[in-house]
Parts: C-alpha cells; structure tokens; sequence
C-alpha cells in the first residue's frame, strides 16, 4: 500500500470524509469549503488501500473539474494510477460506455455527438417539411420541451402515448409536439447522432433492456463518486443508483444550497432525499469556508436561513472579518453601470486588484449591454463569460463538420452544412432533391448520394457529377481515418477541401481572424495527437473529446487581467477577490418568471447566495429606482433578498454620506434607507409604496380568505393596491390568480403567500 500522508493536510471532518469509504456517503460541502479536496482525496485514499483504479467510478459536470481532480489525484499517487480510473463527466463517461456497448443500441460506434445547435437545425428543418408555422412551433421551445422529456426518461413512444402530455401540448396549442419529437429521434438514429440528453437517455435504456450489461458494469464499478449531486437531473440519479446496487460504495458530494439548474431538468429532491434512497447511509458535512471573509460567509447564511427546503449546517469562516456589504443604489440601470465602472476602477487603483480579481454578476444575459458601453467609455478591459465558445464560430463548425462526415458519412446534419462549402457547384436545388429521395426512402442523404444514379435518377449532368466527385473527397479520407493521426488527417483535409484556400482568399480583417481559428483548431489537433496521455490518437477519439467540452472548458488563460461579466448561473464553481452583484429589484431578481411556487421563490433565493459565496473579500449589491423596459422608464422595487440579509453585514448609503461622482449624475443624493422592526433595508422614498401597507393609512389591512378571490372580483393587494381578478386556477395550497393592476400591470399571485382584500 502507498502512504496516506496526505491526509494530514485535512482538518478533522474532512479527514472523516475521506476515511469513512465504505458503505453511502452523503458530503454536505458548503461553499468554500474545500469539496474538491475531499473529493480528490476520497479517491486518492481508496487507490492507497491497494483499490484497483479501474474499479472507482468518479463523475463530475465538467471536463475541467475531471481535469483538475485526475491532476490532482495524480500528484498523491502517480499518473500512471490516476490514468486507469474512470473519471470525466456523465455524458463523457457514458458516451464511452454507449460506444462500447453500440451492438446493443442501434447506433454505430463511431455515431456523432450533436451540439444545440446541430440539434436545433434538425427540428428547424422537420418543422419546416411538416409545413407547420415556426413562430408557433419555435425550434428553441420545441427543443427545450424535448430534452425536458428525455431528462425525465421519456422517449418518442412514451411521449406520443401520454394522454397528460398531449393534453399539455394541446394547452399550449402545439399538438404536433410529440411527433416532431419523433421525426428527431428517427432522423437522429438514421444519421447515427446523439445530442447530448440521448447519452443518458440511451444509458438508461441499455440498462434497462439488456440486465446482462447493467450487471457487468455493476461489477466492475465497486466505488462511485459524484460531484455536485444536486445538480443530478431524473435520468443521472437513476443511473447513480442502478449502478450502485451490488455494492452500495456510492459517495456524493454537493450542497443543496447551491442547487440553481432546475431549468435545465436538476433536482434538489435527490440530494435532500439521499437518505431515503439509502438508509444506511453516512452524513458528513464540511461547514468551513475557506475562501471568503466572516462578514460574506455571516451575510450569505442570514439570507440563505429564509429557505425552509435545506439540510441544516452552519458554515463558518475562520478568515477576517472584512469589509461589510456595500449595498449601492442607483436612480437609474444607465446609472448603475457607470457607478459600477468607477468603484472597479477605484478598487484597482487603491487596492492595486487586478481586472482579472474583479467579477460583475447579473440574472439575465441583457443586462451585460450597460455595463459593456460603460466599461468601453472607461477603458476597462473585460470578458463576457458564457458567449459564443471557440467551437461554436462558423468557420470551426465548417471544418468540424468535415471531420465528423469523415467518421460518420450518415451524418446528415454535418454532410448538408459542407456539401456545398466551399461552393462546388452544388446548389439548393440540388440538395432539395436529395433531401426528398432521403425522406422518401428512409436513407441517410449519403446512402442517397452514394448511389445517386438508382436513388435519384432524375439528377443528370453536371450536378450529378459534383455530387460523386464530393462522395469520392469524403470517401477517400474516410478510408485513411484509422491509419492516420487526427491532426495530420485533419491537415490535409483543410488543403483538399478548399478551406484553407477560401479563407485565403479575401484579406479583409474577418478573414484574417477566420483563418486564424482555423490555424487555432489544426493546432489543438497537433497538440491532441502528440499528447502521450492519449490511449488513441485517431480523429475519431479526437472528435469524442472535443464534442463533450462545455462552455467551462473554454476560457483562455490570455484573458486573465479582465473583469468578467457573467450570468450568476455561469459563476458557480468560480470565485473571485471582489463581486458586483446588480440589478438587485424585483421582478429581475428574484425574476419574474420564477414566482409561481414557494419552490422557484427559494431557487432564486438559493442563485443569490451563490452570488455572495463567489467572493473572497469584497461584495457590491447594487439596485436602481428605474429600469428601462422596452424602451420605456419603469420603477423598480428594491429585491426583497436585500432585506432578508442581516443589517449587521450591511453598509448602505445615507444622506450624510459624501455625493458618489458618476459621470451620469453628478448632482445626485444617496437615498437614506431606514430599518423596519424586521431588519427590512427600504428606501425612505419608497417607504410607502414598497413596504407599507395602502391601508394602513386608513385602518389596520385585514386579507380575505384565498378561497374567496374569483375571477370577475375587484381586490386590493397590500402592496400592489386595486385590480381585478381576471382568472384562477389550481387548488389551494397551489392556488394561482392572474391580476391587473390599477398601478403595476398584470401578476400572478400564489394566493395562500398573497395577502388581498376583496372589495366587490
């Protein structure tokens, strides 16, 4: 056995969850806390007890978390260990699994792996051949609602089957769903792709339908390890748990408090209910956060408190106190950004913080616009975390498209994109009737073109010729992908398809950064092919790689001295010395579309202490009194998180404060907030309409029962005032009613949580 003098670099209850391997293990990790420590040590601890690296399953949601874990695991126990383990993400992992085991799935080996926007053109194109109106019908949403389906195990038949389902679409007016689902599916198996949601779907299926299999990999996985639990959707719980029923090592790390992915199909119920699915099993919680100071980590459990659905822990910090909370209040968004610009640039010059320390979160991709013109007017250097990835530029799909046709020649997606670039002559007409005679006889568009004279005998002359002459280019690289490297492979596949050439021949700017990409993408082929690490080496492995990066593989270490301007969901997993957190205003944060449940009101509560927690030593709240909305000036309420935050942490402005100078409103006083017997933080100037009672002034509000509104009544809301109720549904405690208000517009209010008088 190898030394486990590591673990003395772990206070105590790390170290117990390190140690205590056998058996379920629920590690409640809070933030800073060092998770990916434990984590990595957990594994590094069963290798030394003589564990075989093969037998240790570990599952992460990213490449670069597997990465950084593998690295790590390495530098304990050598890398030649670490490299026999099965480490990566879900879809790495299984897609391995699935390549593995492909006689028994109906794809091929080699089968393709579509991104969201190759799986979006495919719905596109099957909605405009059923000739249904696409403004309707919308790709995103129709895309959305099937992976929503596939999350929760539910495959084309079973979709088409569902009267509930239907009865769904039906309210939605897009009846036609279920068979636009199966259209996808039938053109995705004929093309031998996957998208991503397929990778666990068609895991569970093989397990499912073939016990043989679910058996040997039982067998051989004796420990499993994930990370990030609560962020596990339906189909990668069912797969956790059939995969640990032989030997119930199964350890999971995560922290409910973080769980922010309802929307993409995760569960917070599979870590709350962890101890139901396995009674026997072992709680060990880390509650030291070591990355921020007290004053955030006080702050961020004071808010988190107001959530009734969490596992109880108390998360401490041993660093200094540090500042308090700078909550900064803004007239206007305009405002806002240039008052956010100025406080970077002081924190760089009087604090000597790099850009690169220094993070702008926000609750909508929009709200970057504002603080992007205020950055460029002030020479900030910044990065928009979560745009469009290297991989997703037209040029790099071109040429990817390429590779993928290469391995896959099914792959119509990717044959359709290339077929004609660069331009050979094969124009849409053409593709139109191969498209048809593919659709007529169920066949890949290359089965179709590969025998173009029987298929499609119509096609004479010239673009008949093209069209072989495109088949023979493909064929002949296909032939060679098994014998050469993926980067020489993919070399010679830039000279011969006439890429390389087109993008040399223009020398405007746009091109020169085209051909830059592309020199970029060549390049990483080159560094791929001569990494020993690499099992293989083949384009095909090259692709598996490539195709299951995220968006959080992708950021390049040249931009490290800029501020980051991000989504709060894209800073989970980061962290950094100083955070803006803005747009702190109801209706945007918590948004508006999450206050139909007690539920979505905690995620958005559980979004903002992620928030707070990505900061080491200084966090900005910040809020405007007006927002512009569709080009009109609206009033904004402060968030009610920013009174759910315990005053002691907080340091907000009053009038005897110096004037803050912004180059937008010199002139402007800060507002005095005042302190209500609830620790409420409220603007004097709104004092009335955010948080008093209207009837106050009159008399004491006493609220009609909920099951008195129905629709057709004229009510009074205590902070929203006169509207009519226009309609209710659901039974009460879900009760739901849609208001137009006199002041504020249209909301829908969860009754049994509203407090409303009627008045006829």
């Amino acid at each position: 056995m190898m030394g486990t003098d590591f673990l003395n670099e772990l206070n105590e209850n790390q170290k117990s969850a390190v140690i205590h391997y056998k058996g379920p293990s629920l590690i409640v990790a809070g933030a800073g806390s060092g998770k990916t420590r434990v984590l990595t040590y957990r594994i590094a601890y069963l290798l030394s007890l003589g564990i075989p690296a093969h037998s240790v399953l570990a599952l992460t949601f990213t490449n670069k978390a597997a990465n950084e874990m593998k690295e790590r695991v390495g530098q304990l126990v050598g890398s030649d260990t670490a490299g026999k383990l099965w480490m990566g993400t879900f879809h790495g992992v299984f897609s391995q699994i699935l390549r593995k085991e492909n006689e028994h799935t109906g794809y091929p080996r080699n089968y393709t792996i579509y991104d969201a926007q190759d799986s979006r053109n495919v719905i596109k194109q099957i909605i405009r051949d059923l000739q249904l109106d696409d403004q309707l019908y919308k790709p995103n949403d129709i895309q959305h609602r099937i992976s929503q389906a596939k999350n929760n195990l539910i495959s084309a038949p079973s979709y088409l089957a569902n009267s509930q389902i239907a009865a769904q679409d039906n309210v939605t007016k897009r009846p036609r769903t279920g068979e636009i689902y199966a259209m996808y599916s039938s053109r995705c198996l004929k093309a031998g792709a996957m998208d991503f949601d397929d990778l666990l779907l068609n895991t569970n299926v093989l397990f499912r339908d073939h016990p043989e299999i679910l058996d040997k990999y039982q067998q051989k996985f004796k420990f499993i390890l994930v990370d990030e639990y609560q962020d596990t959707n339906y189909a990668q719980y069912l797969i956790v748990k059939k995969l640990s029923q032989i030997h119930h090592n199964v350890c999971v790390v995560g922290d409910d408090a973080q769980s922010i992915y309802s929307f993409r199909g995760a569960k917070i119920e599979n870590i709350l209910n962890f101890k139901n699915d396995y009674p026997d099993y072992e709680l060990f919680k880390l509650e030291r956060n070591y990355r921020s100071t007290r004053t955030i980590v006080n702050a961020a459990n004071s808010l988190i408190a107001h959530n009734v659905s969490q596992i109880q822990k108390n998360v401490f910090s041993e660093n200094q106190t540090g500042d308090l909370i700078r909550v900064i209040h803004n007239q206007t968004d305009q405002e806002e950004g240039f008052s956010v610009a100025g406080k970077i640039l002081d924190i760089k010059h009087e604090k000597q913080k790099s850009f690169g320390e220094i993070a702008v979160l926000y609750r909508t991709n929009a709200q970057s616009r504002i603080f992007e013109e205020s950055f460029r007017k002030r020479n900030i250097p910044y990065k928009i975390v979560g745009g469009a990835s290297f991989y997703q530029r037209k040029e790099i799909k071109d040429m990817i498209a390429y590779l993928r046709l290469v391995i896959n020649p099914h792959d119509d997606e990717a044959f359709r994109r290339v077929i004609n670039y660069p331009a050979r002559g094969i124009g849409d007409t053409t593709l139109g009737h191969l498209i048809a005679a593919g659709n007529a006889q169920d066949l890949s568009l290359w089965q179709v073109a590969s025998d173009i004279d029987n298929k499609v005998p119509e096609m004479k002359g010239p673009a008949r010729l093209k069209v072989q002459g495109f088949i023979r280019l493909i064929s002949g690289f296909s032939e060679q992908a098994t014998s050469m490297t993926a980067a020489d492979l993919g070399h010679e596949l830039a000279q011969a398809t006439g890429i390389l050439a087109d993008l040399r021949s223009e020398h405007t700017p746009e091109n020169v950064n085209r051909l830059d990409n592309l020199e970029e993408l060549l390049n990483g082929m080159r560094d791929f092919s001569e990494d020993k690490s690499n099992e293989s080496v083949l384009l095909s492995d090259y692709l598996e790689t490539i195709s299951l990066l995220t968006d959080a593989d992708q950021d390049k270490g040249d931009e490290k001295d800029k501020v980051r301007l991000m989504t709060i969901h894209a800073s989970k997993g980061l962290e950094f010395n100083t955070v803006f957190i803005v747009g702190l205003e109801e209706m945007l944060f918590p948004s508006q579309m999450n206050f139909s449940s007690i539920q979505e009101l905690e995620e958005e509560r559980r979004l903002f202490y992620v928030a707070m927690t990505r900061a080491m030593e200084t966090v900005f709240l910040s809020y405007a009194e007006t927002r512009y909305k569709w080009g009109t000036p609206t009033q904004c309420t402060p968030s009610r998180f920013l009174s759910e935050i315990d005053r002691a942490y907080l340091e907000v402005p009053d009038e005897t404060e110096p004037e803050e100078k912004t180059l937008l409103r010199p002139e402007r006083n800060p507002v005095k907030i005042r302190e209500t017997g609830h620790g409420r933080l409220i603007p004097m100037s709104q004092a009335i309409q955010v948080n008093k009672p209207i009837a106050a002034q009159t008399g004491s509000f006493v609220p009609d029962s909920p099951d008195s509104v129905k629709e057709g009544l004229t009510i009074e809301h205590e902070r929203f005032g006169l509207g009519k109720v226009l309609h209710v549904e659901g039974r009460f405690p879900d009760t739901k009613a849609t208001v137009e208000f006199e002041q504020c517009g249209r909301k829908i209010l969860l009754l049994k949580f509203a407090k409303i008088r009627i008045i006829s």
